[in-house]
């Protein structure tokens, strides 16, 4: 069983905290990402399991065995990095069968290895090249297939895509989802990039500051987001947040943001009872606001009134950035929609999806208030 275990993990340089008490658990055959932006700790995480980085405190477990003092070649685990870090004096199959040839493996053995690996990537007729002669795509793929022909029990992938252009990172991490579920092993990729952490993972660890956030699977982070940052670092375009108090109106709850006042639906409203006339963090995803003629069928929809501060175009649909008193935001709406710059107009909110935060209780890492 390849299980990873972060158990009360801490790590400081001087007085810096790169890791603030991490504790996390990884299952046996596990896509997990670690997402989050520079600095928030990720890569010193997976540097610290890889043992590049000597823990502070607390334990890291591979297997179930400690493994703070085993030294990183006796880990049994391999890493891919950000640069491809090939030898370019070595061809392809050199660079790929190096580490083998190290651990003094059969030639047979590494022969095998390397064309399986090869053959899974499709990097067969590259083979006899050197690194000069392959295109970016082509030499993260070698990179990737030295890790493959370790057969180690982890893969760590540190933001391997970042070098590479956006087309390729679309067909590279399609490569990696499908070589994770082909080989079934243990995947532990760090990335900035949240669209990557959505799209590939079985579950995300979002971190900032050294300290995780929220551990849960892309969905659940999505439509549930423990706390102010997760709900802003999770989504693209970010969701929209309003400042507001929750105010009653007869038998309503209303949403107040100064500009516009929405309802808050009845089998919501018992939910922010507690919130009345409280200061709060309205926060709406811009998919969840609508053109009023293109509205989805059965939604919980209120009225905004906005004005057009401008639109971008994307094909398949537009980005519309609106302005509601002193409250700019976003909404992606039907490509069929025509607005006019400066135009004043009215959006829909879908009230079956928002979010309503305490700030008094959203720190470092509270759950929101829902």
């Amino acid at each position: 069983m390849a299980s990873v275990n972060f158990d009360h993990v801490w790590k400081r340089f001087g007085d810096f905290t790169a890791l603030n008490d991490l504790n996390i658990e990884i299952e046996d055959k596990e896509f997990l990402v670690l997402v989050g932006p520079s600095g928030c700790g990720k890569t010193t995480a997976l540097r610290c399991l890889a043992g590049l980085e000597e823990v502070s405190d607390g334990r890291i477990m591979i297997a179930g065995n400690v493994v703070n003092d085993v030294p990183p070649k006796d880990r049994d685990i391999a890493m891919v990095f950000q640069s491809y870090a090939l030898y370019p004096h070595m061809t392809v199959y050199d660079n790929m069968a190096f580490g083998l040839k190290l651990r003094k493996t059969p030639k047979e053995e590494i022969k095998r290895r390397v064309e399986e690996a090869a053959e899974i990537l499709g990097i067969e007729a590259l083979l006899k090249r050197k690194p000069r002669e392959l295109s970016g795509g082509q030499r993260q793929r070698v990179a990737v297939g030295r890790a493959i022909v370790r057969e180690p029990k982890v893969f760590l992938f540190d933001e391997p895509l970042s070098n590479l252009d956006a087309k390729l990172r679309v067909q590279t991490r399609a490569q990696i989802s499908k070589l994770h579920q082909r080989l079934q092993t243990t995947f532990i990729y760090v990335t900035h990039d949240q669209t990557e952490a959505m799209t590939m993972a079985t579950r995300i660890a979002v971190m900032n500051k050294g300290i995780l956030q929220q551990l849960d699977t892309p969905q659940v982070l999505y439509d549930s987001p423990a706390n102010l940052f997760v709900a802003g670092f999770i989504g693209s375009p970010a969701m929209n947040f309003f400042s507001a108090k929750v105010r009653k109106n007869g038998n309503d709850l209303m949403v107040d943001t100064g500009a516009f006042s929405i309802k808050i639906p009845e089998n919501k409203a018992v939910t922010y009872m507690s919130l009345v006339d409280k200061e709060v963090i309205f926060g709406i995803r811009p998919e969840d606001i609508h053109n009023p003629m293109f509205v989805p069928p059965n939604v919980s929809a209120a009225e905004v009134p906005a004005k057009i501060d401008f639109t971008e175009l994307m094909g398949n649909e537009i980005y519309v950035y609106l302005v509601s008193g002193e409250h700019n935001y976003v909404a992606r709406v039907d490509p069929r929609s025509r607005y006019t710059l400066g135009e004043e107009t009215k959006l829909v909110f879908n009230m079956d999806n928002f979010q309503i935060f305490d700030p008094s209780k959203d720190r470092e890492n509270p759950l929101a208030v829902r």
